[in-house]
């Protein structure tokens, strides 16, 4: 029978059904639960691809020539269509057309990672669910792998139509779940066979950020846009706007099940013990791990952090930024900074992590540390220098290897600072990376800083921050490798 409906939609939306099998096609909408839910499933995908194939284009009025080479260009038969039409709000009107949510199954929780709400194999319908902590992978009906992260409140439509309140989602549609839509508070994005994300918080616009494929992005009241890999959306009500696409933002589905198993094996506790135990170090200037209601000044929004429920400020925006005073009535022989990092995007000229004001004034030992457009990591000192014969090109200790060898985790960086030694010592994820002599190495000065972005381009942060550590000595190769270890989310 299945096989049968599936011709009978193909030759409706291709606009050759018959009477007679439109006559067919009616009886089994009438009589079929699920022959209701497929028939409007696909009409909302026709929708799309309808929209693909007139060549929308994002902020452009031109015709993209060729970009659904590969979809049908729908031509619905008017006459047959209003008949459909009829049929349907004759049962609508009648109390059968619309299928009894509760008794439909969408979707099953496939894994969890810290989210109490939903256990692992739960079916979930069309009720509404809340999530307030970690991040839970779903399969649906159709075989799309969805992953929502919390906070997050949302809801089943369908086994294609996903009502997202707040939260986000990360979504791997195959192919037999094609026209999988997300729909937000501003707008929806509807699946034409890709991996994309959408981000919706619980004040302002919902954002799409299409990883691979294309999306079809629809503000509230506004047109239709195509969207390709790369390409990322903010859905304004009545408008839209481009936007810098933000990969790492989202949680992916294969790294739920490394966040479970780390849970698993009590990786939160050890994290916890290590904290609590560099909070009694003699020399520790500042340990942020974010959990406190006194959270620092600036402009920055607060989203999860490593583990289920924790808090970390996540930087997107020009303006974004966390002002700090730590350390400032002292000038430290050593120094170590370290922290988990999760960075949404390439190519900035600088990612700060921390830079203390003041450099413009020709404050000898100010501390800037970052992330270059190279993608290593950069401890910076005003008025040091360089040994003769340094590797680095542009003046400044910089990291050996990039600092994403995998974009879309978090990851340690740590650097630690020796002006006795003249020595600046890097750390990817606990391993020793390279050293860098210096031949000028002032004492190392804080102070008023900031982390995040300072109204300017070249100094755009983008992504989240956990655990942010600066300590008044030089910690060692197995004191680095240690704080790795306890505070790793992963298995």
């Amino acid at each position: 029978m299945k096989g049968d409906l599936e011709k009978l939609i193909d030759s409706y939306v291709n606009g050759s059904i018959s009477a007679e099998s439109m006559e067919r096609l009616n009886e089994l909408l009438r009589d079929d639960v699920e022959a209701r839910k497929e028939f409007a499933e696909l009409l909302n995908l026709d929708s799309a691809l309808a929209a693909a194939a007139a060549g929308w284009s994002l902020e452009k009025g031109e015709v993209n020539q060729g970009a659904v080479a590969s979809h049908r260009i729908i031509k619905f038969p008017v006459a047959a269509h209003w008949l459909a039409v009829a049929v349907c709000l004759a049962l609508f009107l009648g109390g059968s057309w619309w299928w009894r949510a509760e008794q439909s199954v969408f979707a099953t929780v496939h894994l969890g990672a810290g989210v109490e709400q939903l256990a692992d194999g739960a079916r979930l319908r069309g009720e509404s669910y809340k999530i307030t902590a970690g991040s839970v992978e779903l399969i649906t009906k159709r075989g799309a792998r969805v992953v929502i992260e919390a906070p997050a409140a949302f809801r089943f439509e369908s086994a294609q139509r996903l009502h997202l309140q707040h939260g986000r989602v990360a979504a791997d549609v195959a192919p037999g779940a094609i026209g999988f839509t997300v729909i937000t508070p501003t707008g929806e994005a509807v699946d034409l066979g890709t991996k994309f994300g959408v981000d919706a918080p619980k004040e302002g616009e919902a954002e799409i950020h299409v990883f691979e494929g294309e999306v079809i992005a629809q503000s509230t009241g506004g047109k239709k846009q195509s969207l390709r890999d790369g390409e990322a959306f903010s859905l304004r009500a009545g408008a839209g706007a481009a936007r810098e696409l933000r990969s790492s933002a989202f949680i992916r589905p294969d790294e739920v099940a490394s966040l479970q198993a780390a849970l698993a094996a009590g990786q939160r506790a050890h994290s916890d013990a290590a904290i609590t135990k560099l909070r009694n170090d003699p020399v520790l200037i500042a340990l942020l791990d974010f959990e406190s209601r006194d959270l620092p000044e600036g402009a920055y929004r607060m989203v999860q952090g490593r583990w289920p429920g924790s808090h970390a400020p996540e930087f997107v925006n020009v303006s974004d930024h966390m002002k700090l005073n730590v350390g400032g009535d002292h000038a430290w022989p050593q120094l170590t900074l370290a922290a988990w990092v999760r960075l949404d995007r390439l190519g900035e000229p600088y990612q700060s992590l921390l830079h203390t004001d003041g450099w413009s004034k020709n404050k000898s030992g100010q501390v800037h540390w970052m992330v270059t457009s190279h993608m290593t990591m950069r401890l910076a000192l005003f008025a040091n220098t360089l040994e003769a014969g340094s590797r680095e090109h542009d003046g400044h200790p910089d990291s050996l290897t990039s600092v994403l060898p995998e974009q879309g985790r978090w990851v340690h960086l740590a650097a630690a600072y020796d002006s006795q030694k003249h020595t600046v010592r890097f750390y990817l994820n606990g391993k020793f990376d390279s050293e860098t002599c210096q031949e000028i190495a002032h004492l190392a000065k804080l102070g008023s800083a900031q982390i995040g972005n300072w109204d300017q381009n070249d100094r755009k942060l983008s992504g989240r921050v956990d655990e942010l550590l600066i300590l008044g000595r030089a910690m060692s190769d197995d004191e680095v490798l240690a704080l790795f270890e306890a505070g790793n989310p992963y298995r």
